[in-house]
């Protein structure tokens, strides 16, 4: 039964993708379809600069529809970052997702980032513990051990 953002990590692995600011809207949408993945970390100097998502260019389509090869993603990309750590319990990272309304929170072990987690690996972490205790109740009103 998974608790923690770090066994989620161990479980789908720590590989994060990501771009620079300076890229430009159309590689970074190139990139995340090769990949078949809905954000990339911004990362400039070694640090997390933003997220870029497909929820950002949608809300900028009208801005990028001119020409995406010419726009940057620091133009479109989201600034404000929400994080976790690795012992961060998976109701709590749920809570931030739902609080702030983002879809991807970078896992930072002090200044280092070491994976990022979605709202579906959130969701389906949640289901299964869920799911785990329903057969542990199961169990236990059947008499099993």
């Amino acid at each position: 039964m998974l608790e923690s953002v770090k066994q989620i990590l161990d479980r789908k692995g720590r590989d994060v993708l990501y771009i620079t600011p300076d890229a430009s809207v159309y590689d970074a949408l190139r990139k995340m379809a090769e990949n078949n993945i809905g954000a990339l970390v911004v990362m400039e100097n070694g640090h997390v600069a933003g997220i870029f998502s497909e929820r950002d260019y949608a809300r900028e389509l009208e801005f990028c529809s001119h020409s995406c090869r010419s726009i940057k993603v620091r133009d479109v990309m989201s600034n404000e970052i929400y994080f976790v750590k690795p012992e961060t319990l998976i109701d709590e990272a749920m809570a931030i997702v739902t609080e702030t309304r983002c879809r991807h929170l970078p896992v930072m072990n002090g200044e280092e980032m070491v994976g990022m987690v979605s709202i579906g690996d959130l969701v389906k972490a949640s289901i299964d513990k869920k799911d785990f205790v329903i057969r542990q109740l199961e169990k236990y009103i059947k008499g099993e051990q």
